[in-house]
């Protein structure tokens, strides 16, 4: 059923799951925690070799559904298979390593009473290892609406935050671009910015926990791969403007990579291509500051 809990909307929470025991419980307990209670959970073993099958089944609640791949797949395949095995009418997300705060779902799901609300996010807190350290993600309010011409300029849809009507997908064949392994939740929002209508939820409602075992951390590279094969499919559906603030932004996270590996061959090459850029006196402080205060002020980019 799709609706119990005071005829309240079934909520399926996808957690995609590979070897993520180190921080799985505390994932979980988070989602437990929810006020809000009409919710299952779809955790997709993309062919774990730790104990995340173990602890997850550790857990005797009617709401956990397990599903273990037949193969393991690029994450955002995986994101797919596992919403094909989702029946609520809302769906929401958060990784192994994520937390949310307990009223989260409370908050956003009453907001889908107004039809013409198909997406909501929220802001979010960036933590390093535990909560004693922690960043908030959207220092300025972010735009309700649609979005996609904002989400060009500063995009800022943290997939642990969001939440959608199950409906506005039900015809696609694909969901996530299922070549993508980091920036998939990126273009695929995007996509969905152009047609429904993103509402914004100011309070950080979720944690984001930057550690050394991130997907995204150990394969920066991958990223940066990922964003240019984007950035080449999609120039010409752009404005130059635009264009140009995205391209500053990747560059900007090339330079940070390679300055981080001591790279500096690559952060020379880096500079000479964006010289006429407006960027390039940032670019140059960040080549010039030495990496131990880098890494200091810069921790949620590791």
């Amino acid at each position: 059923m799709s609706r119990q809990f005071n005829n309240q909307p079934l909520v399926s929470i996808i957690m995609n799951c590979y070897n993520g025991e180190m921080y799985l419980h505390e994932s979980i307990k988070s989602i437990l925690s929810q006020t809000y209670k009409n919710w299952e959970l779809i955790f997709w073993d993309n062919k774990s070799e730790d104990k995340s099958a173990e602890i997850f089944k550790s857990y005797d609640d009617k709401r956990f559904k397990y599903f273990y791949a037949n193969e393991h797949t690029s994450l955002y395949k995986a994101r797919n298979l596992a919403i094909k095995k989702s029946n609520g009418e809302l769906i929401a997300f958060i990784d192994t390593d994520d937390l949310w705060e307990k009223n989260k779902l409370e908050l956003q799901v009453p907001l889908f009473d107004n039809s013409k609300i198909s997406f909501v996010y929220s802001n979010l807190w960036i933590i390093k290892n535990n909560l004693k350290k922690k960043k908030l993600f959207i220092k300025t309010k972010s735009p309700s609406g649609f979005i996609y011409k904002k989400l060009l300029d500063d995009y800022n849809v943290g997939i642990l935050t969001v939440i959608f009507r199950k409906n506005i997908i039900n015809d696609l064949s694909k969901i996530f671009d299922e070549r993508f392994s980091i920036i998939g939740d990126f273009d695929f929002f995007l996509k969905l910015s152009k047609s429904y209508y993103f509402h914004y939820i100011n309070t950080p409602l979720a944690y984001y926990r930057i550690h050394d075992k991130n997907f995204s951390s150990i394969h920066s590279e991958k990223e940066m791969e990922e964003s240019d094969i984007w950035l080449h499919e999609n120039k010409n559906n752009i404005i130059p403007k635009k264009l140009d603030k995205i391209k500053n932004q990747i560059s900007l996270r090339k330079l940070l990579f390679f300055k981080f590996k001591k790279d500096y061959k690559n952060c020379i090459k880096i500079l000479f291509e964006n010289y006429k850029s407006i960027l390039v006196v940032q670019m140059l402080i960040i080549v010039l500051t030495p990496l131990y205060i880098l890494k200091k002020i810069s921790w949620f980019h590791n």
